[in-house]
C-alpha cells in the first residue's frame, strides 16, 4: 500500500525533544515500513525515517530561530502533498484543521488522526461544515465535544516494545513529572503531592514561551522553596529511559481534558506505574490498581504514593504489552485505510492550480530541500 504521513513541522519526525505528535508519526511510519508498506513521510529536513522523506522546511520550527510564523511553513507542505496526493493510496494527515478546505476532491483517500483537545467552541462550527473529513480519535474521551463528527474509529498510541525497556528494580526513589510546564498540567499539584507524601519529586519539562510567566512567577518559586523538588529541564528519547525506569512512580494530575497522555504508556513500557487525575483519557488508558492509580485529588494521590509498593512492575509492563505497541497501534491504521475509498480504486485527482510547478520563488522559500 503507498501511504503518506504528513507531520507537523514543529518538531522533527522523531521529535529531538517533547513531541508526542511527533513521536507518534515516526512510530507509525517505521512500523508501517516494517511491514513492507510503501511509505512517504512530509516533515521537516531533520527527520529521520526508513521512509522517503519529503523535507518542507530545512529544521524542526521550533527549533530554528529565524522563523516567525510556522504557518506559511505548513502550506508550502500542503502544496507539495496536494500535487502528490494523486500516487497514494492513503493520505494520512496529523496536522488537525488547514488541510481540510484543500482535500475535498481526494477526501475519499484522506484519514486525519486529531491529537489536540476537541472541546473548544470554535471547532463545533467547523466540523459541521467538513463532514466529509474521515477523523480518528486517540481516546473515546476525546471525541465527546463533537459527536456529530465523522469519527471513523478510536485508535491509542502504541510504542516500540524495545524503545523503553523494563526496569524491575528502580534505583531513584523518586516521583517524576514528564511533560510541560504548563496550568493544564498542574506541575505545582505534582510538587505538592511529592512535598506531602515526602518524597523526592524530579521535573523534566519545557517551558514553551506562552508558559514562561506561569514558570517563572509560580512553578519556579516553588521549586525553590522545596529542597525535595529538582528541575532537571527538557529530556529527549535517550534521558527518558533512565528517568521514568528509575522513578517509584509518575505523576499525571493535569487539569484538562488529555485526548490520550503519552507519558502514561512511556511510563508503562518502563513497568513504571502512575498515579493520575481522572480526567479526559485516563480512565481509558490506566488500568487502576494494575498499571497505576486513577485518583480524584491531591489527597487520593498522597495515599496513592503510600500503595505504590503494592503494584508489579512486571504486571505494569504487561499492560504494556497487552495493549500500547506500535505494531499494535500500526495494525489498527491499516485496518481503517482498508476500509477507504482510496484503497479499492485509484484516488479522484482534480488538476489544478496545485498541479502547476512552482515559481522558483517558492522553491526557495521551501529551503529544507536536503
Amino acid at each position: 500500500m503507498k501511504i503518506a504521513q504528513i507531520a507537523p513541522l514543529s518538531e522533527s519526525v522523531p521529535p529531538k525533544f517533547y513531541g508526542g505528535t511527533e513521536r507518534i508519526v515516526s512510530y507509525l511510519t517505521e512500523e508501517l515500513v516494517r511491514l513492507g508498506h510503501e511509505v512517504t513521510l512530509f516533515a521537516s529536513g531533520d527527520s529521520v525515517t526508513s521512509a522517503t522523506l519529503v523535507p518542507s522546511c530545512a529544521r524542526a520550527l521550533r527549533l530554528d530561530a529565524t522563523v516567525r510564523d510556522q504557518l506559511p511553513h505548513h502550506l508550502l507542505m500542503l502544496e507539495q502533498v496536494v500535487r502528490r496526493a494523486h500516487t497514494f493510496d492513503v493520505v494520512h494527515f496529523h496536522i488537525d484543521l488547514m488541510q481540510m478546505p484543500l482535500v475535498r476532491h481526494f477526501a475519499g483517500s484522506t484519514v486525519t488522526t486529531v491529537h489536540g483537545r476537541l472541546d473548544l467552541p470554535d471547532l463545533v462550527p467547523f466540523y459541521k461544515v467538513f463532514t466529509q473529513a474521515q477523523l480518528v480519535s486517540i481516546s473515546d474521551d476525546q471525541r465527546r465535544p463533537l459527536p456529530f463528527a465523522n469519527f471513523v474509529r478510536t485508535i491509542q498510541h502504541g510504542l516500540p516494545s524495545d524503545l523503553l525497556p523494563f526496569v524491575a528494580e528502580p534505583r531513584g526513589g523518586y516521583l517524576a513529572f514528564l511533560g510541560r510546564i504548563s496550568e493544564e498540567k498542574r506541575p505545582d499539584r505534582a510538587i505538592e503531592i511529592a512535598t506531602r507524601a515526602g518524597m523526592p519529586l524530579k521535573i523534566a519539562a519545557k517551558v514553551d514561551r506562552v508558559d514562561e510567566a506561569y514558570w517563572r512567577e509560580t512553578i519556579a518559586p516553588m521549586i525553590a522553596m522545596n529542597p525535595n523538588v529538582e528541575y532537571v529541564g527538557e529530556i529527549g528519547e535517550r534521558e527518558k529511559a533512565a528517568f521514568l525506569g528509575n522513578a517509584s512512580a509518575l505523576l499525571m494530575p493535569i487539569d484538562w481534558p488529555e485526548p490520550f497522555g503519552l507519558v502514561m504508556i512511556e511510563a508503562m513500557s518502563c513497568g513504571t506505574p502512575t498515579i493520575a487525575f481522572r480526567r479526559g483519557s485516563v480512565p481509558e488508558v490506566l488500568e487502576d490498581g494494575r498499571s497505576g492509580f486513577v485518583v480524584e485529588d491531591v489527597a487520593e494521590a498522597v495515599r496513592a504514593c503510600g500503595r505504590i509498593d503494592t503494584l508489579d512492575r512486571a504486571g505494569v509492563r504487561s499492560a504494556f504489552e497487552e495493549r500500547f505497541t506500535a505494531s499494535r497501534m500500526a495494525n489498527d491504521y491499516l485496518d481503517v485505510y482498508r476500509t477507504m475509498a482510496g484503497v479499492s480504486a485509484p484516488p479522484t485527482f482534480v488538476p489544478g492550480i496545485a498541479d502547476q510547478q512552482p515559481p522558483r520563488a517558492v522553491e526557495t522559500a521551501m529551503g529544507g530541500r536536503a
